[in-house]
């Protein structure tokens, strides 16, 4: 647990709000944010980088909520986006446009147009092919867009090999010994300045090693390239920084700062980092409720009302989730599947997990579920979307209601013939 979810009389409460509560009013599954924690998560940045030209953008798809975002936005970090909708979600919760950065390997000719429009703060180019057609576009609208080139450091971090996006052979950015020649060619273009080179080595990063590492190579290419008459201003980092899922990272984010700003020192240049995990990931749960204890000879499956899409991460990734029961439960922990009720044998929370005996219409809590949560959930099976709670102390609200059945198909059509 984290100081967001703390037990009081055996009874879970997500800051001063008991999660029982939560779960009659909104229904469940339902998503309970904490406001208080993503703040402190936040402002631990904040402070770690404090009086140092290092400007922090939340990664909106780790959790793309306008609370989310407003609240974000309120502290004053910026947003890293990927697509033309996280822009307007970015711009509907409050951020202004010249704290956005628009990341991603697929921006379509209309994405580069809105970013243009808005004057958004930077375009992160992951290939050349991109970069000549962002240049067309600008020129167009007689536009300059501010480009850092992704460059692939190939090294090779992530806590899954579906999250390591710096290896050769990653559809993500360029070859690093490529960026010197691509970049004198952008600084030829009317449409395009020049600002900076970007990478991004993977998610869920628990040791400072592979940071360092690649940081290293990005700086040494970005030196060179400024040397060789490219005005380079701006390195950005990206984010991945880990946190707790089964085991804590073993480095802080003090820490963290601390090599970041060692490796920049005297460089003469901004630093953006793009952090969506580490502010989000532990300061939110997923409350279910049991449907069945179903017990075989060998097994013991505790079924809930919450399954993969609800939260795919485990079924993804066979990423770890502690789960917890949501009032405390005497007696011995007996190994448990922690299942869900899609027709798919993925659909599944845990394995063997041991747990207490839990019955029909006990709450779980499964936690750690902050990040690529709600974001990923779907209407698969056709059932009701998880409901969204925010809590900042002792008051919270329904943010996203249920998604009932009858909103999955209202904008479907039939067909005339089929009438």
């Amino acid at each position: 647990m984290t100081g967001s979810f703390t037990r009081r009389d055996g009874v879970l409460y997500a800051e001063d709000v008991a999660l029982p509560a939560i779960a009659e009013a909104a229904g469940t599954p339902v998503y309970v944010n904490s406001a208080g924690g993503m703040r402190r998560q936040a402002r631990a940045l904040l402070d770690a980088f404090a009086g140092h030209d290092v400007r922090i953008c939340y990664a909106v798809k780790a959790n793309h909520h306008l609370a989310v975002l407003r609240l974000f936005a309120g502290m004053g970090l910026g947003m890293d986006t990927v697509s033309g909708g996280e822009i307007a979600r970015a711009l509907k919760a409050g951020c202004p446009p010249e704290r956005i950065v628009f990341a991603g390997v697929a921006k379509d000719t209309d994405e580069m147009r809105l970013g243009l429009a808005q004057g958004i703060f930077q375009f992160n180019v992951e290939s050349i092919e991109e970069l000549r057609r962002l240049g067309q576009v600008a020129s167009a609208m007689g536009r300059r867009a501010p480009v850092a080139l992704r460059v692939n450091p190939d090294v090779a971090a992530g806590g899954h090999d579906k999250i390591s996006t710096g290896k050769k052979g990653d559809k993500f950015g360029v070859p690093i010994e490529d960026a010197s020649a691509i970049l004198a060619e952008a600084a030829t273009m009317a449409g395009i300045e020049p600002v900076g080179l970007h990478c991004h080595i993977g998610s869920q990063i628990t040791e400072l090693a592979p940071f360092e590492a690649a940081y290293r190579r990005v700086l040494e290419a970005f030196t060179a390239i400024r040397e060789g008459g490219v005005e380079l201003t701006r390195v950005d980092f990206g984010g991945g920084f880990g946190v707790r899922y089964q085991e804590p990272p073993k480095f802080t984010i003090a820490d963290y700062a601390r090599m970041v700003l060692r490796l920049t020192s005297g460089l003469g240049a901004s630093v953006v980092l793009e952090p969506g995990r580490f502010l989000v990931a532990e300061q939110a749960v997923l409350v279910a409720r049991a449907i069945y204890l179903k017990e075989t000879a060998t097994h013991r499956f505790l079924v809930l009302d919450a399954g993969m899409n609800t939260l795919i991460r485990p079924a993804m990734y066979g990423a770890w989730h502690d789960i917890l029961p949501v009032v405390a439960k005497d007696g011995p922990l007996v190994p448990t599947e922690v299942v869900g009720p899609i027709c798919e044998s993925s659909d599944f929370f845990a394995r063997g997990r041991p747990l207490p005996r839990m019955m029909e219409g006990d709450l779980v809590a499964i936690m750690q579920a902050g990040a690529y949560g709600s974001v990923m959930a779907s209407d698969y099976n056709s059932r009701p979307g998880p409901a969204e709670v925010m809590v900042d102390g002792e008051r919270f609200t329904v943010i996203t209601p249920r998604r009932a059945v009858e909103r999955q198909y209202e904008d479907e059509t039939v067909p005339p013939w089929l009438e």
